[in-house]
């Protein structure tokens, strides 16, 4: 099923009480150095670190009574694990998640504190797709995957619509938004919403080099896989290739993807913590670091930014604010 508008409002008043409402960040630097007005949706900020407590608590609790007797099974390299282990322990049910086995320690812990249980898996020798599928079935449990689903996507699109509805306070129009994307289930939020609210803006996928597979996609018209080449550092974007779903909203919708390189990525996440007091990770900064390196098109332009993710290794950080 595709979500539509409707669905994000939906979202928005059922998760109301149960997830933050991020701030909009702005920093004089960042307009200075982009020639622009930069409005930043920090979602490190959330409750388990992420967006990703928005999709996962909306598919949550739109399961019946019978449904959550059951409980949830996904896949996740963390911050969807956390999500659902965090949304799960909220209504009293049982959680188990396949992991890989190098996802970060720190996603690791985050998600057996929530509660859930954790089945590790090769990352590279796996399809975790099949593996979720085989665990929920085997348990009776309902299967919440991470981005190709309607009501995950629903709930990520709360992201979009919080943003729009802050910068309209601020008296802002967005004229473009960037946001980080795996999958494509966050920005398939996104772009729903802003379609409804922000009809004029851009919306950009932005990806880790040699994980480019929404842009690759959207250039081509149709899914394309990415080869595995690319480095781990941005873990929570490595995706194999755009979902069903997320790339029937995706495709019509958005402006474009451009792709970041590690020392951009870095270099976000330094701007981040030094100059908005935020923690990032890789992955959460890749908007920022297309937005800081001038890869998509700010001077005199109001544009949003996704942060979408603060679960970063220690020495992944100490590796960024050290480079």
């Amino acid at each position: 099923m595709i979500p539509r508008f409707e669905d994000v409002q939906a979202a928005a008043a059922r998760l109301r009480g149960k997830v933050v409402h991020t701030p909009m960040l702005r920093h004089a630097l960042l307009d200075e150095l982009t020639g622009g007005t930069v409005l930043v949706k920090p979602e490190p900020l959330q409750r388990t670190g992420s967006f990703k407590l928005r999709g996962a608590t909306n598919a949550a609790l739109l399961l019946d009574a019978a449904a959550r007797r059951g409980g949830i099974v996904t896949h996740s390299s963390g911050n969807h694990g956390q999500g659902v282990a965090c949304a799960a322990a909220m209504l009293g049910m049982p959680a188990l998640i396949a992991m890989p086995q190098d996802a970060p320690a720190i996603k690791v812990e985050s998600t057996r504190r929530w509660g859930a249980e954790i089945h590790f898996f090769d990352r590279h020798n796996t399809d975790r797709d099949a593996l979720a599928a085989e665990l929920a079935r085997q348990r009776g449990a309902t299967l919440v995957p991470p981005f190709d689903h309607a009501d995950v996507i629903a709930g990520q699109g709360t992201v979009a619509l919080e943003l729009v509805e802050d910068a309209r306070a601020a008296g802002f129009s967005l004229d473009a938004l960037a946001v980080c994307t795996g999958g494509g289930g966050l920005i398939g939020g996104c772009a729903l919403a802003m379609e409804a609210l922000a009809p004029q803006a851009e919306v950009w996928a932005v990806e880790p080099e040699g994980w480019d597979d929404y842009g690759q996609s959207l250039r081509a018209g149709h899914r394309i896989a990415n080869d595995g080449s690319g480095d781990n550092l941005c873990d929570a974007l490595l995706s194999k290739q755009p979902g069903e779903i997320t790339f029937a909203i995706n495709h019509p919708r958005l402006a474009g993807g451009v792709a970041v390189t590690p020392a951009e990525v870095f270099a976000a996440m330094r701007f981040a913590f030094q100059h908005l007091k935020v923690v990032v990770e890789p992955g959460g900064a890749v908007a920022l670091a297309a937005v800081l390196a001038g890869k998509l098109p700010v001077r005199g332009r109001t544009v949003g930014v996704v942060l979408s993710g603060g679960n970063v290794d220690p020495a992944v950080f100490a590796r960024a604010l050290a480079a």
